[in-house]
């Protein structure tokens, strides 16, 4: 894992991001580039519309001064290397095209806990950057000085579509030597499977990935609460789950689940892009 990106935006939750960034920088040995984007307009940079350039500048400038300020932290004593990066607009594709550049295995985001008032996942700069991003993006809930993998589950529904995906989630897990944990979540319903229907499908998909993996299948009323039940059963350290990008998690699965389980997940989500 050579290069983390961290959006930064001053907030409590961008810094919760930055603490996970380091822990696993210290262990990996990886840079980290911490993205700050500016809310500049165009007028402000071609100097029309009565903008003057040097107001511009300044902004720019103090930009630069606060992001030095933030990064100031005994926590990332240790780290490889830390660049700061200020972009001028908040053009959620621009952290995408930053990691194609300086070729980033992952982003880490921060988003707001889980009491399942908020739901804020939707709609948020998490969620842009998920869409937009080709690499996984790990999104962080809460606090945490010393991030670990120890178990991670990954849940599809085991279609040809998300086989990249499933791909990178075995990478991921070998780089932090997780134990991966795969699980087909079966629902009453039209898409109910028997347990012989539903080892079928998932080994066929297994064979196609080319993978001897053990797979768990676990029956609960929803996608989103077997996934999340049988995170907690296991005592999980992160969840991994496809995404259809530019649509959103909208499509995971289906309906709104992606979302679903980022919103109400007590624990750290990354997503896998799925390949047309």
């Amino acid at each position: 894992m050579k290069t983390i990106i961290v959006p930064i935006d001053f907030s409590e939750q961008s810094e919760n991001a930055l603490k996970v960034a380091a822990s696993l920088a210290k262990k990996h040995g990886s840079e980290i580039i911490a993205l700050h984007m500016l809310e500049l307009n165009e007028a402000m940079i071609s100097s029309s519309e009565g903008f003057h350039p040097e107001q511009t500048v300044f902004l720019i400038k103090m930009a630069e001064k606060r992001i030095n300020e933030f990064l100031d932290k005994p926590y990332l004593e240790g780290v490889k290397n830390v660049t700061p990066i200020i972009k001028h607009f908040k053009v959620f594709s621009e952290v995408n095209d930053v990691a194609e550049k300086h070729g980033a295995d992952m982003i880490i985001m921060g988003s707001h806990g889980s009491d399942g008032l908020k739901e804020i996942f939707v709609g948020s700069n998490a969620e842009k950057v998920v869409r937009n991003s080709e690499i996984p993006v790990l999104v962080i809930k809460d606090e945490m000085e010393d991030f670990k993998a120890e178990n991670f589950v990954f849940a599809c529904a085991f279609k040809d579509e998300s086989l990249a995906a499933f791909k990178k989630a075995q990478e991921f897990a070998d780089k932090l030597s997780a134990k991966l944990h795969l699980v087909y979540i079966n629902t009453p319903g039209d898409n109910f499977l028997s347990t012989q229907d539903a080892y079928e499908k998932v080994n066929k998909y297994l064979q196609k990935a080319g993978a001897g993996k053990e797979v768990n299948v676990y029956n609960d009323y929803s996608v989103e609460k077997g996934v999340l039940n049988f995170s907690e059963s296991i005592q999980a350290d992160v969840i991994g789950i496809p995404t259809h990008g530019r649509k959103g998690l909208s499509h995971f699965f289906m309906g709104s689940i992606g979302e679903d389980i980022t919103n109400h997940s007590k624990i750290p989500v990354i997503t896998f892009k799925i390949y047309f």
